[in-house]
């Protein structure tokens, strides 16, 4: 496979060659086929779509990660992915500095590995042992009110808090996927709700969801979604949810049972689905394997 070859059919996957995503059906297949994209692109871009991108039919002069949900490039783009949130037809994660769309089938997936398997209580998460203060009011605010948008959630939570504090708090919870948006409102912003009340099957079947299983399940739907791409491409997309290390040992499993094959480009080595069309729920099929080499945590009822 050429790089020319490789850049085109991904182009032509991510919807960039001049067919832009228009209706709802069409931004639910566009999702559903690619399992998930960046909103925006993103400074450094990881090898990913996006949703602006495909909406657009092109990649050239799309706005940043630094825009607001309401910088879109048109006022279209915004009321679609209102639509898909609104519908439940993708779920939202803040991720790699932007926000991440998924499919609804992959979701539990990536919960399983972002989360702390905790959906009812404040921020546990891997990297500290609890969430700020202000997180955990917040977390109860929408717990006992939710839905609220911003200004509701500043009434409850006083008057006083700032926009910049708010927003830290709802990046902390929505990061850890405790909160998710569920709604937007020219008028009053974003709505968000937490997550396991908003999609209780797809958060408790993430929480069931063994790592190895998660893990296996991703890298298959992510080599699918990029065509092809080098172990460290795979590795740094997944880095922020899981180690490298981890990473690899599931590369080296799926490669040892030829499930993945190595693909040789002009200048590097490249690694590729074997079999045409596998998607995420290939995966679990294939997760003993992967549990050989990857550890499993335990399971949180």
């Amino acid at each position: 496979m050429t790089e020319l070859e490789l850049d085109h059919l991904r182009r032509e996957k991510w919807r960039l060659e001049g067919e832009p995503v228009r209706t709802l059906e069409e931004a639910r297949a566009f999702v559903d086929s690619v399992g998930f994209c960046l909103l925006y692109p993103a400074r450094p871009m990881p090898v990913l779509p996006t949703f602006l991108g495909a909406y657009m039919g092109s990649d050239k002069n799309l706005p940043g990660r630094t825009h607001s949900f309401a910088g879109l490039r048109s006022p279209e783009a915004e009321a679609l992915l209102t639509r898909l949130v609104s519908s439940k037809s993708i779920c939202e994660a803040h991720a790699y500095g932007d926000t991440l769309l998924l499919s609804p089938p992959l979701f539990p997936y990536f919960y399983a590995l972002a989360s702390d398997r905790k959906p009812r209580q404040p921020i546990q998460s891997r990297d500290r042992a609890k969430g700020s203060p202000l997180s955990e009011h917040l977390f109860g605010a929408l717990e006992t009110s939710g839905p609220l948008n911003r200004s509701q959630l500043q009434e409850r939570l006083g008057g006083a808090l700032s926009e910049s504090a708010l927003e830290r708090a709802l990046e902390e919870l929505w990061a850890a996927l405790k909160i998710t948006r569920v709604g937007h409102d020219p008028e009053t912003g974003d709505t968000w709700d937490l997550y396991y009340r908003w999609a209780p099957e797809l958060v408790n079947e993430g929480v069931r969801t063994s790592d190895a299983e998660a893990l296996s399940a991703l890298v298959s739907q992510y080599l699918d979604c990029v065509i092809a791409a080098t172990q460290d491409e795979v590795e740094s997309f997944l880095s922020p949810i899981t180690s490298r290390a981890r990473v690899a040992e599931v590369l080296r499993a799926l490669l040892a049972a030829r499930e993945f094959v190595y693909t040789p480009s002009e200048t590097r080595t490249l690694i590729t689905v074997a079999h045409a069309g596998t998607q995420a729920e290939l995966a679990r099929a294939k997760s003993e394997t992967a549990s050989s080499s990857a550890p499993r945590r335990r399971r949180n009822g």
